[in-house]
């Protein structure tokens, strides 16, 4: 086991940037969709659907459509009260499905609860050629085989930060702790085509801390405050911490203590400002790909 003194004496981790690899990423689809439309593309839209008055999912909705905005895509949004129903919101997905001027779709998450909304049924309504978030099954499928297929944006947006800064992955033992359909799975397995050796943690996984400690790259994706502790870490490992938890004070953390994590790792995301940002900037990746068939 590493000495406090050997963990002292370690420089402090490298951060990955999420806010300015978005904003790169983002001005490079500006200028992309731009020279597409010059050369008579359609310009790419997406449609943005919310359910409820959520203040949260209104915040989330309205970044993404001042991203649309940004780079230049149309943006078609509609708004459903409560109340709607099913029935209504998957008559509107079928609206779209069929709209020309629409090449991708996202339906904000969570829908409400205890109304008759069923998540996975809304999810498979949408096209999979607009499915924007990449979470129609078809595509989660597809992504399982190794074929093409939308990427859902939060994961994809991690392994470009990965990339960006230049992280080996093959050969190397990645941890990811969590097992959404949204982040966890789909992260692993990208990780996977990478060539690393995945191991998937969550709530029932023994010695937790043991299995973080063996971890070159930790991907931590479980929205429990500060679970991973910073102690746990292996010497020079990368951290990308994806959790975004709202604490009792109004401040903001990760899934990972920070300060302790970022005295041990070699890289290391922050929250706010890491892989964050990246998840609305693949969003709109994925929206011009579909509309463009890139």
């Amino acid at each position: 086991m590493t000495s406090q003194t050997d963990s002292a004496s370690r420089a402090p981790a490298r951060i990955l940037d999420g806010k300015a690899a978005s904003a790169a990423l983002l001005e490079n689809l500006r200028a992309e969709v731009s020279a597409g439309i010059g050369a008579g593309r359609a310009r790419p839209g997406l449609a943005t659907v919310i359910v409820g008055e959520d203040p949260a999912s209104q915040i989330y909705v309205r970044n993404k459509r001042r991203a649309c905005e940004k780079v230049g895509l149309a943006n078609h949004h509609h708004e459903l009260p409560e109340a709607a129903g099913q029935a209504r919101l998957l008559a509107l997905l079928g609206e779209l499905n069929t709209d020309p001027a629409v090449h991708g779709i996202l339906v904000q998450l969570p829908l409400p609860r205890g109304a008759d909304y069923d998540e996975h049924a809304v999810l498979a309504a949408i096209a999979p050629e607009k499915d924007a978030d990449g979470f129609h099954p078809l595509n989660q499928g597809a992504l399982l085989q190794g074929r093409p297929a939308p990427v859902p944006c939060t994961p994809r947006g991690v392994m470009h930060l990965l990339a960006g800064a230049g992280i080996e992955l093959a050969g190397k033992h990645a941890v990811v702790v969590g097992r959404s359909n949204i982040v966890g799975k789909p992260v692993a397995l990208l990780l996977l085509r990478e060539h690393a050796t995945v191991t998937i943690c969550h709530s029932r996984t023994r010695n937790l801390a043991e299995v973080v400690g063996s971890a070159d790259v930790l991907v931590a994706a479980v929205g429990a405050p500060r679970l991973v502790k910073g102690a746990w870490v292996k010497p020079g490992a990368v951290v990308v911490d994806v959790g975004v938890n709202r604490l009792t004070d109004g401040s903001l953390c990760g899934d990972v203590e920070f300060d302790a994590a970022a005295a041990r790792a070699s890289w290391i995301t922050p929250v706010p400002g890491g892989v964050g940002p990246m998840t609305i900037a693949m969003l709109l990746r994925n929206t011009v790909d579909l509309a463009w068939q890139l």
